[in-house]
This record gives C-alpha cells, structure tokens and sequence, in this order.
C-alpha cells in the first residue's frame, strides 16, 4: 500500500496579555494539540521592540514543535491596544516579527494581526453579533451587531476602573490608610502586608515604588478577593465598585449598539470574573438592563478564539 506523505496542516492562535501570552496551535478542524505559556507581550507596557520579541520567542517554539510533522497555514496574533491607539503601528509589529529569517521564512504572508477582544469573544460564541466584557489586568467592551462596532473603556490601567489593577490601587490604598491610622485595621491590610511580607508603611512604599509597580499592585486584587470572601466590608466595597463601574461600561455598549430588548451574548473574559462578589454585581446590573442577556463565561482561553480567527483567515482567502 502506498505511503501517504501528505503533512499535517496547522493554525496557530497567540493571545498577548498584560500578565501572560498563549499560544495554542490546531489542525483545520480547530482541534487544540499543542499549548504554551509565557510572560506579558502588551504593546502598551512594554513597549512595540519588546512585545515583538517575546512573540518571535513563541513563535520558535510552535515552529519547533511542527517541524517535520507538517506546516502552519496561518497565524492569529490577538494583541491589546492594536485597534485604538495603536492602529498605525501594526505594520511596525508584523515588521518587528518577520525581521528574522527563520520566522519570515515560515510564516510569510500568514501572519495576521488583531484585536484580543475579537479573540475573545471568539472563545465563547460563534456567533458574529454579540459583546465581550474583559476584565483582568485592565478592562473593556467590545461589541459587535450588523455593521457596527463599538468599544468602551480600555484606555489604559489609570482609567480602567474595572480592572485588578484599579482593586490592587484600591485596596493599596486603603492599606496605607490604615496604617497612617485614618481608618480602623482590616483583614485586607493584614493579608497584603503578610503577601508582600512586609510589616510597616516604609518597608511598603520600598517595596510597591522600587521595582514593577504595576505588577506588584496588579496581586493585590486576589488579596482584595479573598478578604471580602472573609468578610472583610472593606474589601467588599471596592470590589462592589469595581463590579458597578464593568456592568456600567456592559450596559453603555449594549445601548449604543440597539440590544437592550433583544437577545444577545456576553462573553465574560479575565481573573476578575473569579470574584463572586464583583460577578454577582456585574450580572445583576445588567439582567435589569437588558433582560434578554446571554452570559458566557469561556471553558476555552482567549488564544483558541484567535485559532479560530486563523482558521477563518484560510477561509477568507479561499472565498477571493
């Protein structure tokens, strides 16, 4: 019998992140056989030169993983900010990632670069009109019905008031309260000086002010979860805020977009949802605004739904 040497075809899906990037790779059919994680790739923090680094580093590792097994057919990068602000610079990333010849040499043309919000909500429907309400490291809507398109939010972690880095500054904030004695002790204090392991207001500023502030107030947020779970009112507040200010950003995207009485998915993306008490509010706010609201929260990660945009590249191409 003879022997078949037709090689697999894959597609790679990458979801770049404020705390972590994902790359999964999958055959035509969108099935998952190959993942890996590593450190940040947002544009916004690290900036274009170090974010196309750390995606040339996965891109390697999928490369390695498929040579001599078959070929990639097309690449999804869903990366922040690349939409907004920083449109005109996404011929600049795509430059930065090609420039080395064992990448350009695979991948060529089959590099596509998009929004992390279309991403993810690609990870929870296929249905093409809908919103995604992210809040992780930072937050936003996306939302999407007929021709039209809005976003609200995501301007950046000193407005996103949604995010774990508006409750890590929050419950900082309350900490340093505190300790200056302007507000009674809390267990949310208590937990994030026994995390940070740290015991007086200096030895606190030294840490949070030397190195990475943004990641280190970025962990506070768990600490601000699991006070509030233990009753910590406090804590409790600030997550309550933080879950009034996401349903509000929700509710100003399902008005502009004509879904109030219609019935629509949300796709609910990042760590925060993991907060009963901020994911309580959040979806109490907006089932009294939009009653016909579908919630989804993903069992797939943001980097499957850009998969699935790779596979819907090959489509695109092959309807030309």
């Amino acid at each position: 019998m003879p022997k078949d040497n037709k090689k697999q075809q894959y597609v790679a899906g990458i979801d770049a992140g404020g705390t972590k990037t994902t790359v999964v790779l999958s055959d035509l059919k969108g099935k998952i056989v190959y993942k890996l994680k590593t450190g940040p790739s947002h544009p916004r923090n690290l900036g274009l030169e170090k974010t196309a680094e750390n995606i040339v580093f996965l891109i390697r590792k999928i490369l390695k993983f498929v040579k001599n097994r078959g070929e990639i057919r097309a690449v999804f990068l869903a990366l922040p900010a690349i939409e907004e602000e920083l449109k005109n610079k996404k011929n600049i990333v795509k430059k930065e990632i090609l420039k080395h010849k064992d990448v350009y040499s695979l991948l060529g043309n089959k590099l596509t670069i998009g929004s992390d919000q279309l991403a993810g909500f690609k990870s929870g429907t296929d249905e093409k009109d809908g919103l995604v309400l992210i809040a992780g490291s930072g937050c936003a809507c996306h939302g999407w019905r007929r021709r039209k398109e809005i976003k609200i939010d995501g301007w950046g972690y000193l407005s996103e008031m949604g995010s774990a880095f508006f409750v890590g500054q929050e419950s900082l904030k309350a900490v340093f309260k505190g300790l200056d004695g302007r507000s009674k002790k809390t267990l949310l204090a208590e937990l994030i000086l026994e995390k940070l392991k740290v015991k007086d207001k200096k030895d606190l500023v030294n840490f949070i002010y030397l190195k990475s502030p943004i990641e280190k107030i970025l962990s506070l947020s768990i600490c601000c979860n699991l006070a509030a779970e233990r009753g910590d009112k406090t804590a409790k507040k600030i997550l309550v805020s933080a879950g009034n200010e996401l349903a509000l950003t929700a509710k100003t995207a399902i008005k502009d977009l004509g879904f109030v009485k219609l019935k629509f998915p949300l796709i609910l993306i990042g760590s925060m949802f993991n907060s009963k008490t901020l994911l309580d509010i959040v979806k109490r706010e907006i089932k009294a605004f939009a009653s016909r609201v579908d919630f989804i929260r993903p069992t797939e990660e943001p980097a499957v739904g850009a998969a699935k945009l790779a596979i819907e590249s090959l489509a695109d191409k092959n309807d030309r």
